[in-house]
C-alpha cells in the first residue's frame, strides 16, 4: 500500500509526529508504514516543514548520497 501526503496527495516519503507537551515536531523516514499518531508527507512538504513558533523540529531522516565519495589511489 502506497501512502499519500496529507497535504497534496503525492506519494509519501516521510512521517511527521509531534508532542504538544514538549512543543516538539519530529520528521522520520517512512519505513514500515505510518505510525499511529503520524502524518504522511511527501519529500517536498517534509523538506519545507516549519514548526509553530516556539516549537523545535528534529529531522531524523537519513540522508541519501547522490554520489559516492571519490577514492584517491
Amino acid at each position: 500500500m502506497i501512502l499519500s501526503c496529507a497535504r497534496c496527495g503525492s506519494p509519501a516519503a516521510a512521517v511527521m509526529t509531534f508532542s504538544y507537551s514538549d512543543s516538539s515536531v519530529w520528521m522520520d523516514d517512512l519505513v514500515n508504514g505510518l505510525e499511529r499518531h503520524g502524518y504522511a508527507m511527501c519529500a517536498d512538504h517534509a523538506d519545507r516543514m516549519i514548526p509553530p513558533l516556539g516549537w523545535t523540529l528534529t529531522d531524523r531522516r537519513t540522508v541519501t548520497r547522490l554520489f559516492a565519495p571519490l577514492s584517491v589511489a
